[in-house]
């Protein structure tokens, strides 16, 4: 395989790693469905990339990195055929589930986390959308699964729970709709003006949790490099005192997605990256 994640381990030591969690970490390069800025298949290899820009050492929490990841590559993606990139996901998770391990999945556009969430059973579970949209309407552009519909489908897999964190942008039909189905969520401008309320909130949730990142939950200030940039939004602070609360719980998955530059360095890869090494700093082994 190309580019591995920093300080991930080899697969063949998930036999010495029984006793710990291990992350096992998928690469999904998808990028069909976009309709501002597409480059979402470059999102795995500049979050690996942007990997290497940090220490296995957290000065946050003072420790070394001691959870396990095992980089286990990319998904095979068909352009331009969501059905089947949807499958071949779906089955990579389930191998990943069936060695014990907990999948974590770097986009590639939204709609790749439907092929993640669809392996599990949600009845009990939280989905946490952090993103600057709903991503809640019904079809867009004339298609039932899209960046712009994954949360509207992963609704109708019935999971326990659906919280939208830092949203500031959807249609008056997706408002309507989460209005209707008391969908849970939380404005940029409710965390901006009112951060320790929202925290408290989030903080009081019961697990398991299903974690989707949309980068693009960001300010465009700090991740420039989205497929639909928002004004408006989350700082990387705001981002690192959620993971603080939520890692503590029972995390089931985590994806990372929207990452959309193929540049070195770019702020949305650096700051993709760093969410992930926050989750793996502060979840408890």
């Amino acid at each position: 395989m190309g580019l591995k994640f920093a300080y991930s381990k080899d697969p063949s030591s998930l036999k010495y790693l029984s006793n710990k969690k291990v992350f096992g970490l998928l690469g999904v390069p998808f990028d069909s469905t976009s309709t501002y800025k597409p480059g979402s298949r470059f999102g795995p290899l500049m979050i690996r990339q942007a990997s290497y820009n940090f220490e296995n050492y957290s000065l946050h929490y003072r420790k070394k990195l001691d959870v396990p990841i095992i980089d286990l590559g990319d998904i095979e993606v068909i352009l331009g055929d969501f059905k089947n990139t949807c499958r071949n996901i779906s089955e990579k998770v389930q191998e990943v589930l069936k060695k014990g391990m907990i999948p974590i999945v770097l986009g590639g556009e939204h709609s790749i986390t439907y092929g993640v969430v669809k392996t599990f059973d949600l009845s009990d579970v939280t989905i946490l959308h952090f993103d600057a949209h709903m991503d809640m309407a019904n079809t867009y552009a004339g298609k039932k699964f899209s960046h712009a519909t994954v949360m509207r489908r992963i609704y109708e897999l019935h999971p326990k729970k659906i919280v939208q964190i830092g949203v500031r942008s959807c249609t008056k039909e997706e408002h309507e709709f989460v209005l209707n189905e008391n969908i849970k969520y939380y404005t940029s401008r409710d965390i901006i003006e009112k951060f320790n309320m929202v925290l408290n909130e989030i903080n009081k949730l019961d697990g398991p949790f299903y974690v989707t990142v949309d980068i693009d939950v960001l300010d465009p200030g700090y991740a420039p490099g989205v497929g639909n940039p928002t004004p408006v939004g989350i700082t990387p602070y705001h981002m690192e005192k959620f993971i603080e609360k939520i890692a503590r719980k029972k995390i089931i998955g985590i994806d990372i997605v929207e990452v959309a530059t193929d540049r070195i360095g770019d702020p949305a890869a650096m700051n993709a990256a760093k969410i992930l090494y926050d989750f793996l700093f502060a979840i408890k082994i």
